[in-house]
């Protein structure tokens, strides 16, 4: 853990002696491409257009780089298609540094539970350190249809693998992958406020003190849209009514109730066991649902465990009672999860908690209208049926969400592919949206949210942005066969099966 704290404060360093690719002049900081947002999308963003020599500004209001992956303590990429790119040279990366990085193997399950076995049912699904594993083991989700021999579960804990970071070598990982480009100027602890220009063109984004970033293209990597919220780009937000998208999953009438937060916590490994007392006034009992949610207990390199419930609070609720307040509940339920596990689950006597993360992880916000809305049945089609020209990046993850608010659930069939247009707010020129707020419906949402693939989304907005300035057009018009030619030549997959040349090219990098 020191060597990791090491490797984050050199990172700062590094951003602090990196000369500036933009330029500042009177409050006005002037650059190629402005990236507002330093998730993993816009981290992916800003990374692939200073990789291709863009003048890049990458703006994030926390104090590191990183989103859900680091300050909501999301620090595991699920199993799943697609993620190769940036992803693959970001896991590289970590795996030079020790302890910073493992891929797991899925573990005991509550659905699996027997009693003639197991002294209790685990508390929901373990992921645990499984070094026999590669990267590319981590890239698939989608299942062969049954029957199983042997159970559906024995498939998932023989296929399903994923990949455990370290929240601050990730962010130290993403700084210094920037700063060595030469072209990218980091602005941590900065804060988007508004935006000038006319209905087609962001002239401006100005920054809550006073400063303005002027560029020629802009990416929104917020994560809720604010950018494009106020720019007064069409906006989406709950759940669609069947008959908008006509998706099988969808209800018949729009709903408000958007995917659950989880107020994530770690837990470490303690000398002696014993049950860690609730704090006053939190109650030893589930006081918002019927029963305590199950978990996912991801493990550490070191053997910590990071527990995500699902879900801590609904989503609308959530956005009920407000930051401040819904924050203050979910640590509250966190400390009564813990008890619970520990009360019920003699084995995690043996740990303490010792991290609640500092911001909710956060699964749906708004979400962008834009030249193409990613659908159920994109889902459901596939890359092959799907007809796209301008798909950019492929994925698999379910449809899932957390709240039981959907007829809309289940693993997909198989890969299918998110087209660039769903990153072009309809009618503008010089804007894409590359987050969990980019274009697609709510159900296609629930699926296309996951770190990788955001990644991705970055990477495809900020290698458009890098051609639509080398071929002198706006961002819709960047060609489709140009900017795909170029995600391939960043090894990023966009077909299925995956090319055997990208195989290799993960094969030999571990």
């Amino acid at each position: 853990m020191e060597r990791i704290a090491g490797a984050f404060a050199a990172a700062l360093a590094l951003a602090a002696g990196v000369a500036a690719a933009s330029t500042e002049t009177g409050g006005v900081i002037r650059c190629e491409v402005a990236v507002i947002g330093g998730g993993s999308a816009g981290f992916g963003a800003a990374l692939a257009a200073a990789r291709m020599g863009v003048d890049v500004v990458l703006v994030e209001r926390g104090d590191r780089l990183g989103g859900n992956s680091v300050r909501s303590g999301v620090t595991c990429w699920e199993m799943g298609a697609g993620g190769t790119g940036i992803p693959f040279d970001l896991y590289r990366r970590l795996r030079s540094v020790p302890g910073a990085v493992g891929i797991y193997t899925r573990g005991r399950h509550m659905s699996t539970f027997d009693p003639a076995r197991e002294p209790y049912r685990f508390p929901g699904g373990e992921n645990l350190i499984d070094p026999s594993r590669s990267y590319a083991d981590t890239l698939r989700r989608w299942l062969p249809p049954g029957p199983h021999p042997g159970g559906i579960e024995e498939v998932r804990r023989r296929m399903w693998h994923g990949v455990v970071f370290e929240p601050d070598a990730m962010a130290a990982a993403m700084l210094a992958m920037l700063q060595e480009t030469g072209r990218c100027r980091v602005m941590l602890g900065t804060t988007f406020a508004d935006v000038q220009g006319d209905p087609e063109r962001i002239h401006a984004v100005v920054l809550s003190d006073g400063r303005r970033i002027v560029a020629d293209a802009y990416v929104d990597s917020t994560g809720d849209g604010a950018v494009c919220a106020a720019a007064g780009c069409a906006m989406m937000s709950g759940q669609e009514a069947r008959s908008v998208f006509d998706e099988r999953g969808a209800p018949e009438k729009p709903t408000a109730k958007v995917n659950g937060v989880t107020l994530i916590y770690r837990v470490t490994k303690a000398p002696e066991p014993r049950v860690e007392p609730t704090p006053s006034g939190v109650p030893t009992n589930c006081w918002w649902a019927s029963r305590f949610p199950p978990a996912v207990f991801n493990q550490y390199p070191n053997g910590d465990l990071n527990v995500n419930m699902l879900p801590t609070m609904e989503g609308s609720q959530f956005l009920q009672l407000g930051y401040g307040p819904a924050m203050e509940e979910c640590r509250r339920r966190v400390d009564a999860h813990w008890h619970h596990v520990q009360t019920t689950c003699s084995e995690f006597r043996g740990f303490r908690l010792s991290w609640i993360a500092p911001a909710p992880g956060v699964r749906e916000s708004r979400r962008v209208v834009g030249e193409y809305v990613l659908t159920q049945h994109d889902l459901l089609a596939g890359v092959a049926a799907q007809k796209h020209p301008d798909i950019i990046c492929v994925a698999d993850h379910s449809m899932d969400t957390h709240g039981g608010h959907t007829k809309a659930s289940g693993e997909v069939p198989g890969p299918y592919g998110v087209p660039y247009r769903c990153l072009v707010p309809k009618g503008r020129r010089n804007l894409l949206v590359a987050c969990r707020a980019a274009s697609f419906s709510s159900i296609a949402a629930s699926s296309c949210r996951l770190s990788r693939t955001m990644m991705q989304l970055g990477q495809a907005a900020g290698t458009a942005a890098a051609l639509a300035k080398d071929l002198g057009v706006d961002l819709p018009d960047v060609p489709a066969g140009r900017l795909r030619a170029a995600l391939r030549g960043q090894h990023v997959q966009l077909d299925h099966p995956m090319p055997s040349d990208l195989a290799a090219h993960l094969d030999e990098g571990g």
